[in-house]
């Protein structure tokens, strides 16, 4: 029997309290997990789980699809899925075609500028050295652009004559280079050569006006493009020692509708991909042998002559440098 025994100080209500909480704080600690138990830590959720939308006690969740997975022909109609679809032979598609429309609008914007097509030519010999060298890819524009001082009268060209006068030059050397159609004819590879002169119809330009260094002893007599048979210019070749119209058997005089344009700007090496593709695929340009250094003079009954004002260009003897981009010219 518990109580006070007789004698004692009763208790004190305080310290019966305090036995109290005791008591009650002890079997507290008994009942909780120790720290750093693993045995009875709670389970933690992977980071696995949680990214395939694992939780407990709960069904799994399916993943996230992309937008380009979500893209249907169905759904987003033909157009957007090819521009927004993530399928690999699309994507290569869509990757050409992307070249193919980055090219075609240089080529748009240089033919805005050029006014011809096409506005690039590669030089693939050496009749305009060392102003124009093999493999320089050329920019050609219309011949009515961009003219310099003192043109021929109702063109835009600049001969080396006038350019002498004026200051014009091109390429090195005065006046302008001309792309041209030998004889006007269309089934002829075009000529890249600068324009020395303008004669006129009936003129014995031998005798008024050609260079005694490049024309020898010839008189008009000897030639057959003299008298001039229409009004025109009379070209030449840079590397070459005669003009296009005597000895070289190339062209008759140039009129001036004959002329395609006129070369602008020179950029080397470029040519050599053009050129390197027409080797791969074996193409041939229409090559000249090269001038000798002392060239025979052709009179009107020349064979060379004759051939080559009747459409075999080039075969007279004379280094003529074909230049090609999508089209073919000679130089």
């Amino acid at each position: 029997m518990s109580g006070s025994s007789p004698g004692d100080p009763p208790d004190d209500p305080d310290d019966s309290d305090d036995r109290v909480r005791d008591r009650r704080d002890r079997d507290g600690r008994d009942d909780r997990t120790p720290p750093g138990d693993p045995s009875t830590a709670p389970e933690a959720t992977t980071e696995s789980e949680s990214e395939a939308g694992f939780e407990s006690g709960s069904e799994p969740q399916p993943r996230a699809r992309s937008r380009a997975d979500d893209v249907t022909i169905e759904d987003d109609g033909v157009v957007r899925w090819f521009l927004k679809t993530e399928d690999g032979t699309v994507v290569m598609a869509r990757d050409v075609l992307s070249s193919v429309a980055i090219v075609a609008v240089i080529g748009l914007v240089l033919f805005g500028l050029s006014g011809v097509w096409p506005p690039l030519v590669a030089v693939e010999s050496g009749s305009m050295e060392p102003n124009m060298e093999r493999g320089d890819l050329i920019f050609v524009v219309d011949d009515d652009r961009y003219a310099g001082d003192n043109p021929v009268e109702g063109t835009g060209v600049v001969t080396f004559e006038n350019g002498h006068e004026s200051g014009h030059e091109k390429f090195g050397e005065a006046g302008d280079v001309i792309v041209f159609k030998p004889n006007g004819d269309d089934h002829q590879t075009p000529v890249i050569h600068r324009a020395q002169f303008w004669v006129e119809e009936g003129e014995n330009w031998v005798d008024t006006k050609a260079d005694d260094a490049v024309i020898g002893e010839a008189t008009c007599g000897d030639v057959q493009t003299c008298p001039a048979n229409h009004d025109g210019f009379i070209t030449k070749g840079d590397a070459n020692n005669g003009y296009d119209q005597y000895g070289n058997g190339i062209s008759d005089v140039v009129r001036p509708e004959w002329v395609t344009g006129k070369a602008m700007i020179r950029v080397p090496w470029l040519g050599h991909v053009r050129l390197t593709f027409d080797e791969i695929l074996g193409e041939t340009g229409v090559q000249s042998p090269i001038l000798e250094d002392n060239p025979v003079p052709v009179g009107p009954d020349s064979p060379a002559l004759q051939a080559g004002l009747a459409g075999a260009t080039g075969l007279a003897g004379t280094s003529a440098g074909v230049a090609v981009a999508i089209g073919r010219y000679r130089s």
